[in-house]
This record gives structure tokens, sequence and C-alpha cells, in this order.
């Protein structure tokens, strides 16, 4: 609470995670739905302004009915652009990679010694494989031998799939690293000299030494992985190996915003700017969250 930045990204972020949550519940459009009324298609509704309705909308207003204003527009297919900016939104994920790389890392950098030593190597192996590659034959691979049809996976496609394997395969290992070298930086000081020459117990030593030294680094990563994983499924999504369609996401709509870029620039400003916000907001809470947490700040 003495971070005024931090404070204000905390706000910020549950600012959108409500919106997330709470604008599918309230805006009637669905990010597939092609604009209609009473069952007629309204192809006048193409790349609508913010807050704008299409002639066949606003005679349904005038005779009475009542519809659900655009509030980001439309897309270039009659589609409502806020919602789909915000199913876009909901796409990212990196939990996985701070549990395997937390679990991983503890393990090497306490154990120490000729399992640090095999850990560190399986690292550098993993470290060395290039993402993108990885995620392009995963997909290939997956496209030709992985059935989805059915499944609640059938929206996100086999490239989206293949986008989290990589996450849990490749993605842990920087932060693995930091947690290794964080504790084995910890090891060494007198403290937990002490606590073992007292008969302390290992789970005690990490419980109430080494865990609450190392949790400004584990708070700091996560905060800048989930930016990572934004970014990672935006450029994919930008190049065409993200999500599939008509399943939006952040990326994919600031691809396909570019080729009305002239004429309608605000469609690639929401989606854009929506990135920019989750990323520096992210950023700033994880600072704000390493100084709370950090003993050392503490005293």
């Amino acid at each position: 609470m003495k971070n005024p930045l931090a404070v204000l990204s905390l706000i910020l972020l549950a600012i959108i995670l409500i919106t997330i949550i709470a604008a599918p519940m309230i805006v009637p459009y669905k990010y597939e739905e092609i604009m209609s009324i009473n069952g007629k298609r309204d192809k006048g509704a193409k790349n609508l302004a913010p807050f704008t309705y299409s002639k066949m909308e606003q005679q349904y207003i005038d005779q009475g009915g009542t519809r659900f204003p655009h509030i980001f527009g439309t897309d270039e297919q009659c589609r409502d652009y806020f919602i789909r900016v915000v199913y876009g939104t909901r796409v990212f994920a990196s939990l996985i990679v701070l549990i395997i790389g937390m679990i991983y890392g503890s393990i090497s950098g306490y154990v120490g010694g000729r399992t640090d030593l095999i850990m560190m190597r399986i690292v550098d192996i993993i470290y060395s494989l290039p993402d993108m590659l990885v995620i392009i034959l995963i997909s290939v691979v997956l496209d030709q031998v992985l059935d989805l049809t059915g499944s609640p996976l059938a929206k996100l496609g086999t490239n989206m799939v293949s986008i989290f394997i990589v996450f849990g395969l490749l993605y842990w290992v920087g932060m693995a690293r930091l947690i290794r070298g964080q504790i084995l930086s910890i090891k060494q000081n007198e403290y937990i000299l002490a606590a073992r020459a007292i008969g302390a117990k290992p789970g005690r030593i990490i419980k109430r030494h080494i865990l609450p030294n190392c949790l400004s680094v584990i708070i700091i990563s996560a905060a800048l992985q989930v930016p990572s994983a934004i970014f990672t499924e935006s450029y994919l999504s930008f190049l065409g190996l993200g999500v599939r369609a008509p399943m939006p996401s952040l990326g994919s709509l600031a691809n396909a915003a570019r080729e009305g870029l002239q004429s309608y620039p605000y469609k690639l400003v929401f989606p854009a700017l929506t990135i920019c916000l989750i990323v520096l907001s992210l950023n700033l809470l994880g600072d704000g969250l390493r100084d709370a947490f950090d003993p050392k700040l503490k005293r």
C-alpha cells in the first residue's frame, strides 16, 4: 500500500479481471456472432465506429426495439468488437511455468552436488531449444495426429494446444535458474548454518528461512512470466500460429486490424492498448510485491 503505482496497477488489473468475467454476462453478443435482427443478417453492421448503430439497427430502435450498443464498434464480419477483445484477453497462461520452475529450481538448489549438476545440464539443453521452431513442429504434428473435434479444446485448435505444451516444456527454465541461484546464495548464510547446528529440520529451514527470502524472486518472476506469456501468444497469433478462428486473441485482433489501419485505426488501438495495460500493470505490481515481501527491505 506504500507504493502508489503498485496499488494503481492492482486496481487496474482488478477492473480488467472483472470486465473479463462480467462482460459476457452483460453484453448480449457472442464473440463469433454476426449481427442480425429478427433472424435477418445485418450487412450494414460492418466496421461500425464505437457506440454507433447500423441503419437496420437504428430503424429497429426507432420502432421501439432495444439494442445493446457496440462499445468498440464492429469488425469486418459484422461481429461486436468489444466482446471479441474481452474474449481475446482471456487467452494467456503462465501458472504452469511458475509451478514447474519453482519446484525444479528449489530441488536443484537445496540438494546441490551431483543432483544440481545433472539438473542444470538438463536446463541448459532445454534452454538451447528454439521455442518458435518447437511450437511450429508440435503444431504440425498435433494437427496430423490429434483430433479435437467435440472436445473443450476444439475452439482453441492445435496451435494453442501446442503453445500450452511448449510453455510446460520450455518456459520454466528461466524461473528454475532464478530460484536455484537464490537458494544457493541463501544456503551459505550464517543463520542457515546456525539453524542446522541447533538441529533444525530441513522442512523448518526451508519454511522459516529460505522460502521467505526467495519469495520476492518468485513473485517478481511470476509477475514477469504473465506478460511474457501474453506477448508469446500475441505474436504467434499475429503470425497465424495462435488461436484458431473464430476464437479471438489480442494478437490475432491486432493482426486483422492492420488491413484497415488507415480507415479504422481504433481497431488496432483497443487490443494493443489492452496488451500494454496488462503488461505494464503486472510489471509495476511485481515490483511493489517484491518490495513488500523482501525481508531485507522490511528491516
